[in-house]
């Protein structure tokens, strides 16, 4: 009884040694010999997009499509040579494939987000955009996401479908910018000096540009306290901020100089005694 039982395990383990050990060792190099190779078919890809000058929105997206799906199917070859029947596989896949697409529904929506974003091109990389909460430079237009970075260097994963299906400010779809200044001047004050003051403080200052139109100053309203003048100016895009910083701090310090007062709110008490 014993011998016929050895027999029958030595059978059995010969049997799983050359049946099954093969395979899994066959598997194993094919799973590390396709992972080096779509490693190499990146970089190929890679040098081919610069080449080619592809846009980088659309390097970043087709480098994550292409590399999920070589993997997806690595896999799946392993997993064919292992013994694992795609048939049954497949079937399984099925029966859950309600629960799955239940599951993934926010996934499929980002992804098709990308591909709206990649078509109709709403932003690119390098593009400072806001939406909502979201705001910072383009960095990256992945197939589920988009990365941002802010100006402060924090680091932002924003959904595709957020993007994709909502409004967006792309502050770099212009060339240039318009840059506002408010600055209020006290009653009595003359209107005419102080907007010669001020159209001399934006013709010297390097980040103000003539294009798509001449800076200009006007009367805004009459305030409660002063006479309040707007200043409008153009800058390109990359400079917004060092040309609004400037001009504030260069409208004050003109306005000083030449004797013009800047005045605060203030309220009159008059005491009525009886």
């Amino acid at each position: 009884m014993m011998d016929q039982f050895r027999i029958a395990a030595k059978t059995f383990l010969t049997d799983i040694l050359f049946k099954y050990v093969p395979q899994f060792l066959v598997a194993l190099l094919v799973l590390f010999v396709g992972w080096k190779l779509i490693k190499v078919l990146d970089n190929i890809l890679r040098r081919s997009y610069q080449r080619h000058k592809v846009d980088p929105s659309l390097q970043q997206f087709l480098h994550s499509l292409v590399d999920i799906t070589l993997k997806v199917l690595l896999v799946l070859t392993v997993m064919g040579i292992m013994g694992i029947k795609m048939t049954s596989f497949v079937a399984i896949l099925g029966a859950a494939g309600l629960a799955v697409g239940m599951a993934l529904q926010g996934t499929l929506q980002n992804f098709a987000g990308g591909v709206i974003i990649l078509i109709l091109r709403p932003f690119k990389v390098g593009d400072y955009i806001e939406q909502g909460t979201y705001e910072g430079f383009v960095e990256s237009i992945q197939i589920f996401c988009t990365t941002l970075r802010t100006y402060d260097n924090r680091f932002v994963v924003v959904p595709n479908t957020e993007l994709a299906t909502k409004s967006l400010v792309n502050h770099f779809n212009l060339p240039q910018r318009r840059v506002t200044v408010r600055v209020g001047i006290a009653y009595g004050e003359s209107v005419e000096h102080a907007r010669e003051v001020l159209m001399r403080v934006m013709a010297e200052n390097p980040y103000i540009v003539s294009e798509p139109k001449a800076p200009v100053v006007y009367v805004e309203n009459l305030g409660d306290s002063a006479v309040n003048l707007m200043l409008y100016a153009w800058t390109p895009r990359e400079t917004y901020w060092q040309a609004l910083f400037s001009l504030n701090e260069e409208v004050y310090a003109a306005l000083g100089r030449e004797g013009i007062t800047i005045p605060f709110n203030q309220v009159d008490v008059h005491i009525k005694q009886d």
